[in-house]
Parts: structure tokens; sequence; C-alpha cells
């Protein structure tokens, strides 16, 4: 069976050993553990973001930035693919671990998880877990984490600490941005996995995302990398399914335009649900237009809609 971690090894001993060229800062913790800081300290930059981005995805994506149209905006946008949809997406890059210890708190993602089986539940679907000797974990977060969570993470993942990366992308950094952007295929799939959608049956996934132009505070930070992912990302998936009336029926209820709280900045959304956010609507959380095709019938089916005016608004270019 396919290793995440083995896979995307590769790619995290790429961006150690040339740590100069992608703008990261390597160290290592007093437990052996490798620190990346791709933006904390670091310059990043989007070829981290890039790289990162596949790291996550656990070696079985590729990405590419390119400048794209959105109407009359032009905006820097990763295009991301894959061949293992369930497993790049719900088994590595899946933001489902959150790690907290004493006032440090972050989100991890990639290939690390596959170990720890965070969530449990996730790897119970797609019927995957892991069973390599190294881990790489991925922490949105702008902080070092305490010494004691570096040994706690490899105790979870059953590996010696000396074996552990630990890479760090602020939302506020270049290379932060272009890897939560980067996550757009799997936005999509965890979406469609809500309502219902066996995410195995999907066979390979595109998908494209603006990447959110930089703001040096959180909460404008957050509500961009959020914006550009529910108002500008598309997502593309060809999978088997029997009836494409019931495909049709899910899909129309995949886009984030679906949620009631559609049609506002995150950051105003955001600030409505008082901060937190169990109070926004889950049904948000999904990219702006999803396409389908029926490998078994020949369909193409399409819902949602790019929104430039609330992009737009995101970024402050509506004035």
């Amino acid at each position: 069976m396919l290793s995440v971690n083995r896979v995307a090894y590769k790619l995290v001993e790429n961006l150690c050993n040339n740590a100069g060229k992608y703008g990261v800062i390597v160290s290592k913790a007093k437990s052996g553990a490798t620190l990346i800081d791709a933006g904390i300290q670091a310059n990043g930059g989007f070829s981290a973001g890039k790289v990162v981005t596949e790291i996550c995805m656990g070696g079985l994506g590729k990405a590419e930035i390119l400048m794209k149209y959105y109407d009359d905006l032009e905006l820097p946008t990763i295009f991301v693919h894959t061949d293992q949809p369930a497993i790049a997406t719900l088994g590595s890059q899946f933001a489902g671990w959150q790690i907290k210890s004493g006032d440090f708190f972050a989100i991890g993602s990639g290939p690390a998880r596959a170990l720890a089986l965070k969530p449990k539940e996730i790897y119970e679907t797609i019927n995957y877990k892991d069973t390599a000797d190294t881990a790489t974990v991925v922490l949105e977060t702008n902080k070092t984490p305490p010494e004691e969570l570096t040994k706690q993470f490899a105790l979870e993942c059953k590996i010696k600490p000396d074996k552990l990366f630990i890479i760090l992308t602020p939302t506020t950094s270049i290379a932060g941005s272009t890897q939560v952007s980067g996550r757009i295929i799997e936005t999509g799939i965890h979406k469609l996995k809500k309502l219902g959608l066996d995410p195995k049956v999907i066979r390979y996934a595109w998908g494209s995302a603006p990447i959110a132009p930089m703001h040096p505070k959180f909460a404008e930070a957050m509500g961009r990398t959020n914006d550009v992912i529910l108002y500008g990302g598309t997502a593309y998936y060809a999978l088997h399914y029997d009836d494409d009336k019931e495909l049709e029926e899910l899909l129309n209820g995949a886009p984030s335009k679906a949620s009631k709280q559609y049609g506002k900045p995150f950051k105003e959304i955001f600030k409505e649900a008082n901060y937190d956010f169990y109070q926004i609507d889950p049904h948000l959380f999904a990219p702006a237009v999803l396409i389908v095709n029926n490998l078994k019938t020949g369909s193409v089916l399409k819902a949602g809609e790019i929104n430039i005016d609330v992009l737009k608004q995101s970024i402050g270019l509506d004035k």
C-alpha cells in the first residue's frame, strides 16, 4: 500500500537540503525533531508554498502556480491535481488534527495524520492507514510548538522523535496562503463526503484557487484565505456513480453557495458568529464551483459559480 509519509519524505528532504532556495529555516528541537519554518521568521514564498502543498498531499498530488483572470481581476493561482484523491486529500491533506498544549494551538495536517489516525473515522471511511517510520506534520501557526508537543507528535505517530518533521506555515505568510489555496480539491471532497458521497468512488481530481494576497493581521488573512476558495475556487472530479440524477442532486448541495451564510466576506461571517467557528454553517466550507465527470455514464455536471464581487470585497478592491 502507498505510504504518504515515505513518498512525502522525498519532498521534505529536498526542502531541507535546499533551505536557501525555498526561503525556509531548518532547525532541530531538543527532542531531535526537525522544525521547518516556512514563514514565521523565514521569508518562505510561492515556491515553499508549492512544495508544502505537495507534502500536505502526501506526495500524491502535484501543484503549479500561474496567473488566472477572474473577470477583470488577475491573481496568482495554484493548480493542483491527483490520481489518488481520497488518500491524498482526506488521508493526508485534511486539517483534521486539533493540537493544544498550554497556550499553543494549531490545526495539524499532512501525512503524519495517517500514522496517528486523526481523526480515526476518516481512515475507516477510506480504508487507509500508514506504517512508515518517518512522519511529517504541517501546522498552520505563527508560533514554534513547545518541546513537549514534539515528543507527543512522535509518540502518537509511533516513531522516533528524530524521524519527525514539523513544517510551520503562518496564515499571514505567502507560503501559508499558498498551501491553504492548495486545499481546493480536499475542501470539495470533504463537502461531498458530508453530503453522503463515498470518497473512494472519486478516481481523479483537479482544482484551482486564487492565492490570497497577504495581510499582516491574522483575522484579515484568515478571511481572505477562506474567501478565495469559497468565492473563487473550482474543483473537478472524475468518478464512478450509478445514478446521474442522484449525483446531480448531491452536487447541487455541494458548492459554498448552498449555505445560508453565503454572500459575504468570511471576516464578516466570522464576526457575526462572535468569532466562534462552531456558529458558522459547516456547509459554507466548500469550493465556489464543483464539476464532476461521471465515468460510468460520460455525463458532466456542474454546480456553483465564481463570485467576483465578494472576492473583490475580500481583498479590498471593491472601492
